[in-house]
């Protein structure tokens, strides 16, 4: 079974092709496939699995499993390579395509640097707002905007925005101080979440850069986190902390973020291959 290893800003994943993993691992399997792959000791070693297909409508379909198992609505990190690498393997052919993700419709933009994919800009489409379609347990019909919870004994105030998938925004003084190994995983769990939650620790350097920390559902604490990068510029300027163009400082490097007037956000920044390989039979035999 062949597969690539990517990462975008450190968010590191496996990808594949889906007819190649048809052809040695069943559907009911996937998810235990995903968990060993991803193992950092007994597989190869990542944050998430991606699966890439001719789409339905599109050009290209993508589908991403967490390291635990799970599976995610969308990526923004995972998209950037998967754009990358369908371009280079003459996947797609245009530098403006279409992916048909979980949560819709996704277009990657790739910017060249003469035959060389510099960097990725990705139409992440409107984020939303709406608390039931987070979801958040609460009023229906509002928005979460600087709202108490209580972890750990201690109430903090969140905001909450979907990026397709769900985000809990959390705004500090200092997030080298914030112990996100412990806090993470209890607000991923909270019960205000019915279906978990990605977890943000945001600071603002200015009203034109802030520095992420990401506790990412199914995954732990990672380095880089594209559509949380995205919710956070997105719920700083809901807060009054940002201006709409901002750039987002993660562990793993920068990215750069706009809500446009159009209400769709942007991201760009880099995806990059680290290498290729082919798995044993005896790793999907063992199943």
């Amino acid at each position: 079974m062949n597969f690539s290893k990517w990462h975008g800003l450190g968010n590191d994943f496996i990808l594949m092709e889906a007819e190649e993993r048809k052809n040695f691992i069943a559907e009911e399997k996937l998810a235990d496939f995903a968990r060993r792959i991803c193992n950092r000791n007994f597989g190869v070693g990542g944050d998430g699995l991606v699966l890439l297909s001719p789409g339905a409508r599109e050009a290209l379909s993508m589908r991403i499993l967490n390291s635990d198992g799970s599976e995610a609505e969308m990526c923004g990190n995972a998209l950037r390579c998967a754009a990358k690498y369908a371009y280079e393997r003459g996947l797609v052919k245009e530098r403006v395509f279409k992916v048909e993700t979980k949560t819709g419709v996704k277009v990657p933009e790739l910017l060249l640097e003469g035959e060389q994919v510099a960097a990725v800009r990705v139409d992440m489409g409107e984020p939303v707002l709406d608390r039931e379609a987070i979801p958040v347990l609460g009023a229906a019909g509002t928005k979460v905007i600087e709202e108490e919870i209580k972890v750990n004994g201690e109430f903090l105030k969140f905001t909450a925005v979907s990026m397709g998938n769900p985000h809990c925004l959390i705004f500090v003084p200092d997030v080298s101080e914030v112990p996100v190994q412990k806090l993470g995983p209890r607000l991923e769990h909270h019960h205000l979440f019915p279906r978990r939650i990605n977890v943000e620790f945001i600071e603002i350097k200015s009203p034109e850069e802030i520095i992420v920390r990401v506790w990412e559902r199914g995954a732990g604490e990672t380095l880089a986190c594209g559509t949380g990068a995205c919710a956070s510029v997105v719920g700083g300027v809901l807060t009054g902390r940002v201006g709409s163009c901002v750039r987002v400082n993660l562990p793993g490097g920068r990215l750069l973020v706009e809500w446009a007037k159009n209400n769709h956000v942007y991201l760009t920044g880099p995806a990059a291959e680290v290498f290729r390989g082919t798995l044993a039979r005896s790793f999907s035999n063992q199943l």
